[in-house]
């Protein structure tokens, strides 16, 4: 029998996200899993803890029947499902859902980080979805979003002067099973004239200037505009990967851009990604402080000098999928409080921090 006092929480999408959210809805004392939704027929009917690799049965059958799941008015949908080249379908169940009523959460619609900023097409419906169903949305990254905003922002607080802010994601993608997005979007393996979707002109500042921004607003700051740079290089010989195969030498190895705000004509904010698909590529640029295969860096310049170095790592040591569990925790247990804010779209600094919930010891 269902907990009367816990909020009914759906999960769309058993992807890498996906995955690290079931788990956190589980974990969460105020939710309770009530439903997971799936689109690869071969998932339907599989129990929702053999999905998310916990060892265990939840007792909850995955489905393909997001109809049928919305018409049972959940308190809360985890949207998991990729938006990066389905953007339009994202937005669409997006919108169903908040027209059920329910809360959502989601990493799946950049544009929405910031959404004072996001394009009307997009945002108007999506808005107007939340205050007549009566719910609301929380976007936040992947990569991960706290790490571009909230905890960026807190740490200006012990700084007496701040001169540049810089949030890193260094990452190597041999171990990330994510085929589409490594090899087409991202373009590792590609020629080098393949040009990667993610990082074609204007598509970074659509999808971290949102992030950019925030930590602007939350600091009172003024930006003149937002930049990019972008650089790649390819790889010097073949190599094999356990989960995605082969990338032959002089395709593309490894991606270095930054996303900068620029305040008095100096780049003051910055988000910057670097990402490998083997670590013998591009050595001299940054790499995570202990040698592993991922790392969140956040480096406040100014007096004085702060870096906070996040490696977080889950499904057996994998750093990829820790960065996933931390952002999916981060937009899970902002579920409660969104069941209390009035109808509408929220962002990273209307959210609060939540303390965790987990018992120690």
């Amino acid at each position: 029998m269902a907990d009367q006092g816990k909020i009914r929480t759906v999960v769309w999408g058993t992807g890498n996200v996906g995955r690290a959210a079931i788990r956190a809805v589980d974990a969460h004392p105020g939710l309770e899993l009530s439903a997971v939704l799936v689109a690869n027929p071969e998932k339907v009917g599989r129990d929702a803890g053999d999905l998310a690799r916990l060892g265990r049965s939840l007792g909850v059958a995955a489905t393909d029947d997001a109809d049928a799941v919305l018409a049972n008015s959940p308190g809360a949908v985890v949207y998991a499902a990729s938006g990066d080249i389905r953007p339009d379908d994202a937005a669409a169940d997006i919108t169903r859902a908040l027209n059920a009523g329910a809360v959502v959460v989601t990493p799946s619609i950049y544009a929405l980080y910031d959404h004072r900023n996001a394009p009307a097409e997009l945002r108007d419906p999506i808005e107007a979805a939340a205050k007549s169903g009566g719910g609301a949305l929380f976007v936040s990254g992947v990569d991960p979003g706290w790490g571009n905003d909230i905890l960026p922002i807190l740490m200006t607080g012990l700084a007496g002067t701040i001169d540049r802010i810089r949030c890193q994601e260094i990452f190597d993608y041999t171990t990330y099973d994510q085929h589409d997005s490594v090899r087409y979007l991202v373009g590792m393996g590609q020629p080098m004239d393949y040009e990667p979707p993610m990082v074609a002109a204007t598509v970074p500042t659509m999808v971290w200037g949102g992030q950019i921004r925030l930590i602007a607003r939350a600091l009172g700051v003024e930006l003149d505009e937002i930049r990019e740079t972008l650089l790649r290089r390819p790889l010097e010989e073949t190599i094999a990967t356990e989960l995605m195969g082969e990338f032959e030498a002089g395709t593309q190895g490894a991606l270095r851009f930054e996303v900068q705000g620029i305040v008095g004509g100096e780049p003051r904010i910055v988000i910057e990604h670097v990402t490998r698909i083997h670590p013998s590529c591009a050595p001299d640029w940054p790499v995570p402080p202990d040698g592993g295969d991922g790392a969140h860096k956040v480096i406040i310049e100014g007096r004085p000098r702060i870096e906070v170095n996040v490696e977080a790592t889950d499904e057996g040591g994998n750093r990829a999928a820790g960065g996933n569990a931390t952002a999916v925790g981060r937009l899970v247990n902002a579920i409660p409080w969104l069941r209390t804010a009035s109808p509408g779209l929220y962002d990273a600094l209307d959210v609060p921090l939540v303390p965790g919930h987990g018992k120690l010891g």
